[in-house]
């Protein structure tokens, strides 16, 4: 068995006997460690768990069609137009017609009828009606002021797409854009950190009321894990394992006075913000098909 080892690893063997006297400090640089002594107790460095929060507000408004779309819905309308029968509002129309005809004809009596002397609204009368309130409706505008403004800070903005909450945090030296996220605590499950961290977010100085939110699951809809720098390491710690948990924004907003310690995003924006390797995890289980392309 000894011949075996040596044939492995030639550098180990020496010119003579076949073992060098720095056979310790070899099997250390190649990354083996003897047991640990009497004393001793080993120590793996471990990762701290956390719990982050997608926290996504749904699309308010249907996003335009392309023209493919446009063409399609058209063929489909003029299809229904051609096989659907009169609705109640047409039959009326030609009941009325009908009946101005029967009032202008010669042998016209109006003894005969049993409305005479009562103020009649045909529908014709009904249609100049609506006409007269959809010419007073205004239709909002898609293009909010914040769309104008490139003001990523306000819900009220792309609202024919999801958004999804940023937030600023600082990891050793450096601010980095990541989804909202805390260490998890013993006796909690990962789901009741991801919660506690919108709690916290709620509570905090950077809410002005409370954001209410559904939880998509009980399991986490994806997986990062990312070493600290190494000023931040520890023999404990090298670090965090988060875990995340999708939510749905149902009312509330963030209100802070430092606009820069968040944004809402949509999909393709996310890229602006996050690192690559953190964004290739995110995008695994943020979908939306508004940023699909056409």
């Amino acid at each position: 068995m000894a011949a075996v080892a040596l044939r492995r690893f030639p550098a180990l063997a020496g010119p003579g006997l076949g073992v060098r006297v720095g056979w310790g400090s070899r099997l250390h640089s190649l990354g083996l460690r003897g047991g640990p002594g009497p004393n001793q107790t080993p120590r793996v460095p471990g990762w701290q768990c956390c719990g982050a929060v997608c926290l996504q507000r749904a699309a308010v408004l249907s996003r335009e069609k392309n023209p493919m779309e446009s063409a399609f819905v058209q063929m489909l309308e003029q299809v229904e137009l051609e096989k659907s029968l009169c609705s109640d509002h047409e039959l009326q129309v030609f009941e009325d017609e009908e009946k101005m005809r029967w009032r202008q004809a010669d042998d016209y009596d109006s003894d005969e009828e049993e409305d005479v002397g009562q103020d009649i609204v045909t529908a014709q009368d009904l249609e100049d009606m609506w006409e007269q309130k959809l010419r007073r409706f205004i239709v909002a505008n898609r293009i909010q002021e914040a769309d104008k403004k490139n003001d990523r800070s306000t819900l009220n903005r792309r609202l024919d797409e999801k958004l999804t909450l940023l937030v600023k945090e600082k990891v050793g030296d450096e601010e980095i854009w990541l989804l909202p996220q805390s260490e998890w605590k013993s006796g909690e499950t990962l789901r009741q950190t991801a919660e506690r961290t919108l709690s916290i977010l709620s509570g905090s100085s950077l809410c002005g009321n409370e954001l209410q939110a559904a939880f998509l699951g009980n399991a986490p809809a994806g997986f990062y894990k990312y070493k600290y720098p190494k000023a931040m390491r520890t023999s404990d710690t090298v670090g965090a394992k988060v875990f995340f948990f999708k939510a749905l924004l149902m009312n509330g907003d963030l209100k802070t006075k430092r606009k820069g310690d968040y944004v809402w995003v949509t999909k393709s924006e996310l890229k602006d913000y996050l690192k690559p390797k953190y964004l290739q995890q995110v995008n695994r289980f943020i979908f939306d098909t508004s940023a699909m392309p056409a």
